[in-house]
């Protein structure tokens, strides 16, 4: 397996590892180690490289991660031009991730890394709860990550911590400030249908498009007044609109879904919203089928606006950008908590849940680089090709 085209940069590590500039292994290798030079038995790149090797065979506790260094501990020691053939224990590695690893460095490297190469067209701004940090009886909890995603390209660009106190109206500005959206659309959901993040967003040089909700309750009856249906009245003519109208029609899995888009320029004159283009006016509507017959049908009816003129965009577009927002769900909510059991895994000392969780995202942007659509499987097959696995984080994101 390839994962570069040119190996033009490179350098050698501590113990001798040759790697390209740009890679995993270098960036872990930054991170700054808190411990003291005494009594240091193992780097801490070298820690977090097994932590990073173990995730991508399969391992996500972290008794699964110590017991699968000791497995391939002769493998390691070779890989990693090693002196000790003696691979750390668990309580190393609980330490090196609760207190001793930077957690907003080990972030940054992950982001850093994660914004070389290709890039989509949307990125998908969502947060998630990390449930594995909950302490026992602590009814006060609230652990979220908000996350900037590169829906086609599966990546995450930038991740920024909400705490107990905090909302992710407020990280929203942040997380995007470290990552390049000029000619990018950004999508969210109707929290972020906020005025200083879609100034912000066009500062940038991007494009936003979001859900309008009652919390912006102004805007949403204005947009909801403008595409209510017309009855007709005598003595009164149509109105002129300039709606356009795309539909779309799904099907799979019993079910069909037909998707109704319609937009408008009319209330641009109106409205105050920064770089607002257009409105629109979603209707999503969904059959149940099953033997032949229909037994279940619903509804929904979604507004909302976007800085995509026009010009620059086509209603069948549009639908399409609107939907891709979803991504984030199963490429990265649904991986992070089914494949990687995230939420089942309990971590609950000190940085423990908030490293692991930027792993995570590493991995699952190394599991695409590596040309993998199903992670499990991504998993499985380095499992069992560990030099594969090491090749690719000492390589650059290509």
């Amino acid at each position: 397996m390839h994962y570069s085209a040119s190996r033009v940069k490179q350098d050698y590590g501590a113990t001798g590892v040759l790697y390209d500039l740009g890679s995993v292994y270098e960036g872990l290798s930054k991170i700054t180690d808190k411990r003291k030079a005494r009594g240091k038995l193992y780097r801490l790149e070298t820690i977090l490289m097994i932590i990073v090797l173990a995730k991508l065979s399969g391992e996500d506790k972290p008794s699964g991660i110590a017991e699968w260094g000791k497995h391939h501990g002769k493998e390691i020691v070779e890989l990693m031009r090693l002196k000790k053939s003696q691979m750390p224990s668990l309580n190393t590695y609980r330490r090196m991730m609760a207190d001793v690893a930077c957690q907003a460095e080990v972030e940054r490297m992950v982001g850093k890394y994660n914004q070389q190469g290709e890039h989509g067209e949307v990125y998908a701004l969502d947060g998630k709860a990390v449930r594995g940090m909950r302490k026992k009886d602590d009814e006060e909890w609230r652990e979220y990550m908000l996350s900037v995603y590169d829906v086609e390209q599966r990546k995450v660009l930038s991740q920024v911590e909400v705490g107990r106190k905090e909302n992710e109206i407020t990280k929203a500005p942040k997380a995007l400030e470290c990552v390049e959206i000029s000619q990018k659309v950004v999508t969210g959901d109707a929290m972020h249908t906020q005025k200083a993040l879609s100034a912000q967003i066009v500062r940038q040089g991007g494009d936003y498009i979001f859900p309008v909700k009652e919390n912006q309750l102004n805007l949403y009856k204005n947009i909801q007044q403008l595409f209510a249906p017309e009855y007709p009245k005598a003595g009164f003519g149509k109105i002129e609109t300039d709606f356009l109208t795309v539909e779309k029609v799904n099907k799979g899995h019993g079910r069909l879904e037909k998707r109704t888009l319609t937009t408008s320029e009319m209330l641009n004159s109106y409205s105050t919203w920064p770089g607002l283009a257009q409105v629109y006016r979603l209707e999503r509507q969904f059959q149940w089928w099953r033997s032949g017959r229909c037994y279940r049908t619903s509804c929904e009816v979604e507004f909302g606006i976007t800085s995509l003129s026009r010009k620059k965009i086509t209603p069948d577009r549009l639908l399409c950008f609107r939907r891709k927002h979803w991504g984030i769900e199963i490429g990265l909510h649904y991986r992070r908590d089914v494949t990687f059991k995230e939420d089942a895994t309990r971590m609950t000392i000190g940085n423990t849940g908030k490293v692991m969780a930027s792993i995570n995202n590493l991995v699952i942007a190394l599991i695409h680089q590596a040309n993998f659509h199903n992670a499990a499987q991504a998993r499985r097959w380095f499992a069992a090709h560990l030099s594969e696995a090491f090749a690719l984080l000492t390589t650059p994101f290509s």
